[in-house]
């Protein structure tokens, strides 16, 4: 008879808040440089917790420079990981800049401004 294996809900969502946690607290203790006033938007982990993609914002610096820095130290940030997580694979952790708030900032400058061109007539 096979035993079915029961999935927890929602584990890996709970996961994927866990790394974000911990990786802005491990982040915070970075002293490159290149690595500026880092936000961390989400993380999304695969279904074999094999790889973790970060999003990240950033209020000053250059959005490139941060990202390179982020990958180079992301060994030492799944080391850090690892030493604070409670499961069996920590996931290789891939950095990419999310342009999500500069988009929003631009969409709404251009309702802004419509809505101002519209109140001139």
């Amino acid at each position: 008879m096979r035993h079915k294996q029961r999935s927890i809900p929602n584990r890996s969502f709970r996961v994927a808040d866990q790394i974000q946690r911990d990786l802005a607290d491990l982040i915070r203790e970075l002293k490159d440089p290149r690595i500026g006033m880092v936000t961390l938007n989400a993380v999304e982990v695969t279904p074999d917790y094999a790889h973790a993609k970060v999003f990240f914002s950033l209020l000053v610096g250059d959005p490139q420079e941060c990202e390179e820095a982020l990958n180079e130290a992301a060994g030492y940030l799944r080391n850090g990981l690892f030493k604070r997580l409670q499961i069996h694979t920590v996931p290789t952790l891939h950095f990419s800049f999310d342009r999500t708030t500069e988009r929003a900032a631009e969409m709404s400058a251009l309702i802004h401004r419509a809505n101002a061109d519209r109140a001139k007539d």
